[in-house]
């Protein structure tokens, strides 16, 4: 080996001496902010004793590491949670026409061990913006639920084949934004709209304002043609829903 292959061979190995440790300490830097975002919350709330770890990181994450706001999120997230779900759970019997729409599903996992969830929009029909609320959070929370030990993601397919003016509710959709950005941040791992018909757009110009920066770089839209290799390229064939070409049935969010 030439002297200059040795040089490159060295800097290369330095170079990832210098990642690792870098790695190394932004974990123990999290970690630290961690264990003070805990003291601070657990002073204003005690319940927040029954949270893991991983619950804050999540919200810590949410708010770039930043301790003050991470803590007012989750504190807001507690208060909510009381009163939105009293007895720590929606039930189906709160939600039967949403869940009588046939519109969500759950099957296999992806390439990192993430739920797919496969929601289709076509289906979605006005309700009461209550129960559309309570659908959402008996989605999510079933969702974290069967979540794979060591997995906080999950990946979604939003399915807007047939979808018209019928189906454009914009209340209902910023209601769900918001609940998933600040109730259950860091649980989307990444979301692929497609089958979008171009009358989409004058609803998505409408809602995409109001998405943060950290959601808006996990939403790809995907082009028809380009369907089959995009989410193989996330999804191994053998985890594929069989509504895309896979052999997996899909199974409706109440029987999962």
């Amino acid at each position: 080996m030439g002297s200059n292959e040795k040089d490159s061979v060295i800097g290369v190995e330095a170079n990832e001496g210098v990642e690792e440790q870098q790695g190394l300490e932004s974990n123990e830097i999290e970690k630290s902010k961690v264990g003070i975002m805990r003291a601070l919350v657990e002073r204003e709330d005690p319940s927040s004793k029954e949270v893991d770890d991983f619950m804050i990181r999540r919200f810590l994450r949410a708010r770039d590491h930043d301790i003050e706001k991470a803590s007012n999120l989750f504190l807001k997230y507690l208060s909510w949670r009381k009163a939105f779900m009293p007895n720590g759970s929606i039930s189906e019997s709160e939600i039967p026409r949403e869940l009588a729409h046939n519109k969500l599903f759950v099957q296999g996992v992806d390439k990192k061990g993430r739920p797919i969830v496969v929601v289709y929009g076509g289906r979605h029909k006005h309700t009461k913006l209550e129960e559309f609320k309570r659908f959402v959070v008996y989605t999510l929370e079933k969702i974290c639920a069967r979540m794979p030990s060591g997995q906080e993601k999950f990946l979604s397919i939003a399915d807007l084949e047939g979808w018209g003016y019928v189906n454009s509710d914009i209340r209902g959709y910023l209601a769900a934004l918001t609940i998933l950005q600040d109730c259950y941040p860091e649980r989307l791992g990444k979301l692929f709209i497609v089958h979008a018909p171009y009358l989409f757009m004058t609803a998505w110009k409408m809602v995409y304002p109001f998405i943060d920066d950290k959601t808006k770089k996990k939403i790809i839209f995907v082009e028809n043609k380009k369907l089959n290799s995009t989410l193989l390229g996330d999804i191994d064939e053998s985890q594929l829903p069989d509504a895309y070409g896979g052999k997996l049935p899909l199974v409706p969010i109440q029987d999962c």
